[in-house]
């Protein structure tokens, strides 16, 4: 990540997992300084759908369309992808930001990004238990977003104290449990599933709706 950084390339994944939490505090530290994109780490990559990968994201189980896809899980994000494609849904943009406590590219910065692309006409956000990026997003996109947001929270049976999975994904405050995540995300307005297989028919009715609307 530093030697990218330093060789001033503009975007940088990073799939790698267990990055020492002090080494990446340095290395996300020069990113900043030059204004780079890092994408990671603890992540699958970035995928614009018939256009440019970068990472290890499975490139044939996407659709072109107009659906962005921002996930903490790698898997998540496959699935997610899976129950857009399955409701008739493609998508412009996927990326996993990674399950690590320091990454690269958020998910706040990564609704911005949705928010001012054309070609996105929604979002799916998929988080997890650990943390308070997704109640910050909700908060954000209370108050700027005009695109319809689908969201899942994973880790809801995970007990207190202990990380499941992802380094970043361990409970130590109120608001880091799923179901005050979900509860806070669904004020803000956004489209709370409590499974995964919702996704896909939860944001084909939205998209439905704000067409009619239109």
């Amino acid at each position: 990540i530093i030697e990218s950084a330093k060789a001033d390339i503009e975007t940088i994944v990073c799939i790698t997992e267990g990055i020492p939490t002090r080494d990446m505090i340095k290395a996300k530290n020069i990113v900043n300084e030059k204004n780079i994109c890092l994408i990671g780490p603890n992540c699958p990559g970035i995928i614009t759908v018939d256009e440019c990968k970068l990472g290890i994201m499975p490139g044939f189980i996407t659709k072109k369309g107009s659906i962005g896809v921002i996930s903490k899980s790698g898997t998540l994000t496959y699935e997610a992808i899976d129950q857009l494609v399955k409701n008739g849904m493609g998508q412009t943009t996927a990326l996993g930001i990674g399950g690590d406590p320091i990454i690269g590219t958020d998910m706040k910065q990564a609704v911005k990004l949705f928010e001012k692309d054309d070609d996105t006409k929604g979002s799916v956000l998929i988080g997890e238990i650990g943390g308070t990026m997704e109640i910050e997003t909700a908060v954000w996109a209370k108050e700027y977003t005009t695109k319809p947001i689908v969201s899942f929270i994973a880790g809801k049976t995970a007990p207190p104290g202990r990380r499941m999975g992802h380094a970043g994904a361990i409970i130590s405050g109120g608001d880091e449990t799923a179901e005050a995540k979900m509860r806070i995300m669904d004020e803000c307005g956004m489209h709370v599933c409590d499974s995964p297989v919702d996704i896909g028919l939860t944001m084909k009715k939205l998209i439905n709706k704000k067409e009619i609307d239109e």
